[in-house]
Order: structure tokens, then sequence, then C-alpha cells
């Protein structure tokens, strides 16, 4: 008698994933986010491929028949983390790892090109203007990067190898990673302040107005974590009275930032399309990812990347 194949469910979004490895080991389904409710029960295994989606908070069954384990394409979980997933012994991972790299460069890009004032030299040579300027020294300054996790420690890395002193705050302090409550302090000293941390209850909203009341009129903010973490009104209001010198913004409470939006002629906000971690193939890395995982999990091996679905992310770091 021929075995069952698990059922794998894929939320879908273009291109979607290579997963021809698994041919004959799954079988494989996909929906969208419209189809996904009726679909879920009869599912063993999620790839929520579609990062960008909050369909799976929307249509996560309460009880009855779900998936064994979900998979996101994604660092973050907070598009997908409901009560119900919470509580239920649905294993939940994601795509720690791809990311780290990419976005400890893009950060570091970033650092760079205001330190160099590289956002008006490109203005001025569209305006076919020589206007000699003076730029800051990237070595020697400070930098507060708030997330310990991998990107965080990536970020921390890639800066100090450009000769800035570099300070990480995680959840809980330990040996090299400074807790919460020194937060303000080190901020309060930074020409540069990173923001990499997961999106949770304890982190919605951490920079609001006091926090970057606290921050230096030379500080730059940079948030590549999730846009939930940013008061985007009180950075803003930052932007414009002065209390900081600028910021770069990857990630935003809403996506795609609507045309409507008064972030995009903010002065000193560098905007861009949530793109800092995807490189050159980056897809390709995300689904061979989820391929070995599969055959973990259909070996019956423990699976790699397991969130802790009350934190909000993977423990450990």
């Amino acid at each position: 008698m021929t075995p069952t194949l698990p059922t794998l469910l894929v939320l879908d979004a273009d291109p979607p994933p290579r997963l021809g490895r698994l041919t004959g080991r799954a079988r494989i389904e996909h929906t969208d986010a419209a189809g996904l409710a009726g679909r879920l029960p009869a599912a063993d295994v999620l790839l929520v491929w579609d990062f960008t989606s909050h369909a799976v908070r929307r249509a996560w069954p309460g009880t009855g028949p779900r998936p064994r384990w979900v998979h996101t394409a994604s660092a973050g979980v907070d598009h997908l983390m409901c009560p119900e997933l919470a509580v239920s012994d649905t294993v939940v991972t994601n795509a720690r790892g791809i990311f780290d790299q990419p976005i400890a460069e893009y950060v570091a890009a970033l650092v760079l090109a205001v330190a160099k004032d590289l956002p008006r030299t490109l203005e001025l040579q569209r305006e076919r203007t020589w206007r000699h300027r003076e730029t800051r020294r990237v070595a020697g300054t400070r930098a507060c990067v708030i997330g310990s996790g991998p990107i965080g420690r990536a970020i921390a890395r890639t800066l100090k190898a450009l000769d800035v002193t570099t300070a990480l705050v995680g959840r809980v302090p330990r040996t090299g990673i400074h807790g919460p409550g020194d937060l303000d302090r080190l901020i309060s000293r930074a020409d540069w302040v990173i923001s990499a941390a997961p999106l949770t209850e304890q982190t919605y909203g951490m920079f609001d107005t006091r926090r970057f009341g606290v921050m230096q009129p030379s500080a730059v903010f940079v948030n590549v974590g999730r846009g939930g973490l940013v008061d985007e009104d009180a950075l803003a209001e930052a932007l414009r009275r002065r209390w900081i010198a600028g910021a770069a913004l990857d990630v935003f409470a809403a996506e795609p930032l609507g045309e409507e939006s008064p972030l995009w002629g903010l002065p000193g906000l560098i905007v861009s399309p949530h793109m800092s971690g995807d490189t050159v193939g980056w897809r390709d890395e995300l689904g061979s990812q989820f391929v070995e995982l599969y055959e973990r999990w259909a070996a019956g091996r423990p699976l790699r990347n397991v969130v802790d679905k009350k934190r909000g992310y993977v423990p450990g770091h």
C-alpha cells in the first residue's frame, strides 16, 4: 500500500518557490490569501512564501485540524502570529540566517552614504552643479544597534570593520550585550542608532517622541527591523524640528508606502522599499532553506530556526 504523502500548502507569492526536490515526497498545493482558510485544515505543513501577507492571522483555525508546522520565508513572524497559533502545538520556523549579512552590508552602505553626503552629491550631479563640501569621518563614531539576534550581530561586526564603536542592545543583558535599561544612555551618545529588533508587544512603538528626544542632534536613525517599531509621526516631527540629523527607513507601518505619505518628502530621510536583505538569488536561498528543513521534518529530526511563539523570535541569541 502506497503511503500517504504529507500535504504541503504554499501561500503563494510571485515568483513561486522552487520545490522540485520535494517531488514524490510531498503533495504540494498552492493557495492565495482568499483560499487559505478553506485549505488550512487539510495541510500538514504551511509554507508562508508570501511573507508580506497577514492572511495566516485571519485564517488560522482556532480548533480542529491544522498544520503541524508553519514556516515563513522571512526573519520576522509578526505578520502571522495570532493568539490561536501561539497557544497551539504547531511548530513555527523562520528564515533566520538568510538575511543577516545582506542587511548588515545595507546598513553599512547607508552609514557611509549619509556620512559622505552621497544623496546630495547625486542631486548636484543631476543639476550639473559643482559644489565642494566637507563630509563626516565614519571611523571613530559610535553606533547603537538595537536587536541582538543574528542580524543585529552581523550589523555590529560590519560596522566594527569600519572602526565604528558599536554597542549591541538585546532583551536580556549578557556578556557583550546591553539590556533595555541601558538603551537611553547608549542612544544619547550614538552617532548612528540602528533598529534591528523583532516586533513584539514589548518593542512596538519603542522609537517614539521621547526616544527621538534623547538622541543627540547629530544622530542618524536607521530602521531595518519592522515598521511597527517606530512611531512614524514622532520621527517626522524629530526630522522637521531637527532633533536628529537624519534617518533611513527600509520598513514601514504600512507597505507599500503610499504616494500620499508625508514620509517621502521629509528632510533628511532616505526611503527604501523593504529591500535591505534582498540580494541577487535570495529567493533561491529561501527555497533551499525550506527544502532542507522539510527533509529534516520528514525524517523526524529536530527542526532548526524554531520560533518561541510567545516571544516572537528564535531564542538562544
